[in-house]
């Protein structure tokens, strides 16, 4: 999945919203003003300790702490979140190396763990959706 792509996968969770609260190059997602992904492009600048950042768009994507440690396992492309608590987030680098399928249930986990936290009566209102 390319940056657009991802882009459009995450604006078709309900009631997600698109922010810029840390300048046009980052993206912020948010569900009822919880955050739930962000992304943007790896200049090189990053203090990324793995190398792999540079010239890729990244994903941060909230995560089960212990899926969060098989899932950097598994995938070479999928690092501690950068900027995030390491324990809950992970940066995904979309450099072709991880399925489709694969990153949308990435996406989807990151957003219902977000939406397991709002009260009853913000979930409801969400998940009326599906």
């Amino acid at each position: 999945m390319n940056e657009s792509q991802i882009e459009q996968y995450l604006l078709t969770k309900p009631e997600t919203s698109l922010y810029y609260p840390f300048g046009d190059d980052v993206k912020v997602f948010k569900v009822k003003n919880k955050m739930f992904a962000t992304m943007s492009f790896g200049k090189g600048n990053e203090k990324d300790t793995y190398g792999k950042m540079a010239g890729h768009y990244c994903v941060n994507l909230k995560c089960d702490p212990d899926e969060a440690v098989m899932l950097r396992d598994i995938f070479a492309s999928v690092i501690p979140g950068y900027h995030m608590n390491k324990a809950q987030w992970n940066t995904v680098i979309l450099d072709g190396s991880i399925p489709q399928g694969e990153i949308e249930r990435m996406i989807d986990n990151s957003f219902n763990l977000v939406l397991s936290k709002m009260t009853k009566k913000d979930q409801k209102s969400i998940l009326i959706h599906f």
